[in-house]
């Protein structure tokens, strides 16, 4: 390994903690590169006390490991009649499909409120289905595989898990594509596959490669589903109406809270993982007490809405809460399945046997003071430290580069991580890792752009998924003798579609 990885790799006190330590102290921008080398030796599952810092470890790991999957929590709670977005049920299962086809050492990344949620033992267990240009596949086929997918037909494909069929035309917005995709058909053959624009309908750029189908839901309608929901609903007067639907196969917002009502077998993320996989808790202690706070939340809320219905709201759906795992029964999870667990922290004790402390520490705010960062490389230049300052973009990089020069302060950039830092020069590249750190046992200064600014926007902030525009016209609710501006026609009135 080279680069700054290649740095710590080398360190004997970082390699002798990340194999013989079980409880090891280090600053949270280190968390990055001391789990991309543990996940050298073995498949790690990384646990975190919520979602943001899922999301941004996950960023930050694909920069310096190859096979890096998110695996989400929902944004409901089991019981609400509510269901979670069709984006979040998608990674989940593309993270699970992605288990069962891993070949390298992989890392999975995952907030507490996933890792203690149970799902359906089914999930993600049937062939998953892609499509190509010029594969034969029967239109009939795909409208009935989506519709068990549960996708929703619409005349006109707006938001993600709908799909229209016009002809042979099929369009799709799959959950995980930040743009709907245009299929078409000739006869049974795909013969172009193109993503389309949501405001205008319009085909932008051709899809390259295979497209994989993920289902929108993780409660699919199966035969076998529908005929226990016809069971069970004159048991159960309160989930009466969603039952209903269900048993005729009808896809209802907040049917995922009545899955143990529907089925009997489920399974934790531990079920599948490989058997060499190892579990690594990030700040345990904190991950520990936010177990007890979402069980503690759910029962509240469930306790709530049972207040509601005595003064005449919905009650809640007749749902054993046994779909969170306590701390207990998370530690008796990770034991049945003999995965070896390890923590990082940030903080500890020297009365703690267990603990390993690193030489890492975390580089000091500096608010926006330049001189106060050029001080503090010119230091690292006389130490002797290989040093690094990453950015998140090309034009940052060219920017700090000068300053770095009007400093009298040597300058050499570089693609990324992975080059060669040699000592006697400030390394600058791109990279989405959010904080730094310095060790002198490692000789090593590693500085971020954050460091400097301290923003908190994160590097997802800046790409969410495009959304339909506001001032859109849905040609559906045209009515003939509109008017309406044509792109290329200017004003005219609107006759047809």
């Amino acid at each position: 390994m080279r680069g700054l990885m290649g740095l710590l790799q080398n360190d004997s006190e970082v390699t002798s903690a990340l194999k013989d330590s079980r409880k090891i102290i280090a600053p949270a921008s280190a968390y990055p590169f001391l789990l991309a080398i543990k996940g050298l030796q073995n498949p790690l599952l990384v646990i975190t006390s919520s979602s943001r810092a899922a999301e941004d470890l996950t960023e930050e790991l694909k920069a310096l490991h190859d096979e890096v999957y998110e695996f989400p929590a929902w944004e409901t709670l089991p019981h609400e009649r509510l269901s979670p977005r069709s984006d979040t049920v998608a990674k989940r299962i593309s993270t699970l499909y992605s288990l069962n086809n891993a070949k390298s050492q992989h890392i999975i990344v995952a907030p507490i409120r996933a890792v203690i949620h149970r799902f359906i033992q089914s999930l993600a267990k049937d062939p998953l289905w892609t499509i190509e240009i010029g594969q034969e596949i029967a239109l009939t086929s795909l409208i009935e595989h989506l519709s068990e997918l549960s996708y929703t037909r619409t005349d006109l494909v707006e938001k993600r898990g709908e799909f229209a069929v016009r002809g042979g035309i099929v369009d799709i917005f799959l959950p995980l594509t930040a743009h709907p995709i245009r299929i078409d058909f000739f006869g049974d053959e795909v013969e172009d596959i193109s993503y389309f624009d949501v405001s205008d309908q319009r085909t932008t750029t051709a899809v390259a490669g295979k497209i994989s189908v993920l289902p929108c839901r993780e409660l699919l309608l199966t035969s076998a589903i529908q005929e226990r929901a016809g069971e069970t609903k004159d048991k159960y007067p309160a989930a009466l109406e969603i039952l209903q639907k269900i048993s005729q196969g009808i896809v209802v917002d907040g049917m995922e809270s009545l899955i143990p009502l529907l089925t009997d077998d489920f399974e934790t993320i531990f079920d599948r993982l490989p058997k060499n996989t190892e579990i690594v808790f990030l700040d345990e202690e904190r991950i520990k007490s936010r177990t007890a706070d979402l069980i503690e939340t759910n029962a509240e809320f469930l306790a709530a809405s049972w207040s509601n219905a005595a003064i005449g709201g919905n009650a809640p759906l007749p749902v054993e809460q046994v779909t969170y795992l306590d701390w207990q029964q998370l530690q008796e999870e990770i034991h049945g399945h003999k995965l070896p667990d390890f923590s990082f922290n940030s903080f500890g004790t020297d009365l703690d046997s267990d603990s390993t402390f690193l030489d890492f520490s975390p580089i000091d705010p500096m608010r926006g003071n330049v001189e106060a960062l050029c001080e503090l490389m010119r230091t690292g230049l006389e130490a002797h430290n290989s040093i690094i300052f990453s950015t998140t973009g090309h034009g940052m990089a060219e920017r700090y580069a000068g300053i770095f020069r009007d400093s009298d302060l040597p300058v050499q950039m570089v693609q990324s991580l992975s080059a060669i830092p040699t000592k006697g020069s400030i390394h600058i590249t791109q990279s989405t890792l959010a904080l730094g750190f310095k060790s002198d046992h490692a000789q090593l200064l590693f500085v971020t752009e954050r460091d400097l600014s301290g923003s908190k926007k994160g590097t997802k902030d800046g790409a969410r998924m495009p959304s339909k525009r506001k001032q859109a016209i849905d040609p559906l609710e045209l009515r003939a003798g509109d008017f309406v501006v044509h792109e290329q026609h200017g004003i005219g009135r609107y006759v047809e579609l």
